[in-house]
């Protein structure tokens, strides 16, 4: 894995920490090798074999996964001399991070492959992290930037939470198999890059407020694969193979920029908080990019921002822009925001110390959020 040390350095003149300048030195995770296209899982043996990982593979799939490509991959590479062990996981949560540890020091592996979507990655990255091996990111669905990035969101106590975990080696998404997923899911993947938008501008506003370390450099790339994705919205369909390529680039950006920042402020600001917080409140909730994208179309308001470009993006592509178009009760969408700034109260933000109801309603109202 590619891997570039930060150097200590002074602030640049409009106050912000460039990448290259951030006081505490630190390791920067890249993917060596990103296949993006249609039938491209075939040359996952290639990949195993220019990265020297060929041998034992550990793939960490799930039920309906494994029949879309997690067995596909295993029998591409076990005809070309690779021994798999196929995991297919029922839930992202610790415990099933332990057993898929324990089950990988039994086998040995040379590498974990992550086939699957949000979970079946989550999960390998995580356990790949804790048995320090390499780990290739293999999705099957395009709904969301963690399919490039360093973080694994792992649930317990009926909430989400964060961690660090290890950045893929490599991407390997066959836009195929993507583009013949439901459209939901990559319209969510759209949602989440949008919000990058006011993640990007959270992490401004601590580094002018609070001095919180700042790279330019993650902040352009974050915000590169925002426009990429508003740009095009009127080119995003469902079963396009072109549609399908054109996020999987945009997520890899994404989840590139939080590996350059060392964290996930890139990509997850007050309008991911707004997400978590209707995660523990709403009965059902939301896709996760669909949540974020609403989230963030009202942080822009509080930004004072164009939000309604924002929006306008998100009805072009088809992103539920409401409440209603979410499933979701007025009352839920006004209780989340309320308990947004509770979080991670460690990240500054434009939330602050949190919205006052009166607030939290209008501006909920104003977005067009809720009725």
């Amino acid at each position: 894995m590619s891997k570039f040390k930060g150097q200590k350095g002074q602030a640049s003149g409009n106050g912000h920490w460039r990448e290259d300048e951030i006081r505490e030195s630190k390791w920067m995770q890249f993917p060596r090798e990103v296949l993006i296209g249609n039938d491209v899982l075939k040359e996952t043996p290639a990949a195993l074999k220019k990265l020297k990982l060929t041998g034992k593979t550990f793939i960490v799939t799930g039920k309906n996964t494994a029949d879309v490509a997690g067995n596909g991959v295993a029998d591409i590479l076990e005809k070309n001399g690779n021994e798999c062990f196929i995991y297919k996981s029922e839930k992202a949560s610790l415990e099933e991070v332990e057993r898929i540890v324990a089950a990988a020091k039994e086998f040995k592996p040379k590498c974990f492959l992550g086939v699957g979507s949000g979970r079946s990655i989550d999960l390998a990255k995580l356990a790949s992290k804790r048995c320090d091996i390499p780990f290739i990111s293999i999705p099957t669905a395009a709904s969301h930037d963690g399919i490039a990035s360093s973080r694994a969101s792992i649930h317990s106590d009926e909430k989400s939470e964060s961690y660090e975990a290890q950045a893929p080696i490599a991407v390997i998404a066959d836009t195929g198999i993507i583009s013949q997923a439901p459209f939901r899911l990559l319209s969510a993947g759209c949602g989440d890059v949008i919000s990058n938008c006011t993640a990007v501008l959270d992490w401004e506003l601590a580094s002018r407020h609070q001095n919180e370390p700042f790279s330019e450099s993650a902040a352009l790339m974050s915000k590169m694969s925002a426009e990429m994705i508003m740009g095009s919205a009127d080119l995003i369909r469902p079963g396009l193979d072109s549609s399908a390529r054109m996020v999987v680039k945009a997520l890899v950006l994404s989840g590139v920029a939080m590996s350059i920042a060392g964290s996930s402020r890139p990509a997850s600001g007050s309008e991911h908080m707004f997400s978590h917080a209707l995660d523990r409140i709403a009965k059902k909730p939301a896709l996760h990019g669909e949540q974020c994208a609403i989230g963030a179309v009202m942080m822009m308001y509080l930004h004072g921002g164009d939000w309604e470009k924002i929006r306008n993006a998100l009805i072009q592509i088809g992103v539920p822009t409401s409440a209603s178009e979410m499933g979701i009760k007025d009352e839920e969408i006004v209780d989340a925001l309320l308990l947004a700034h509770t979080i991670r109260p460690e990240r500054y933000t434009i939330l602050g110390t949190g919205l006052t109801p009166s607030a939290a309603e209008k501006v909920a109202a104003v977005t067009k959020v809720i009725q």
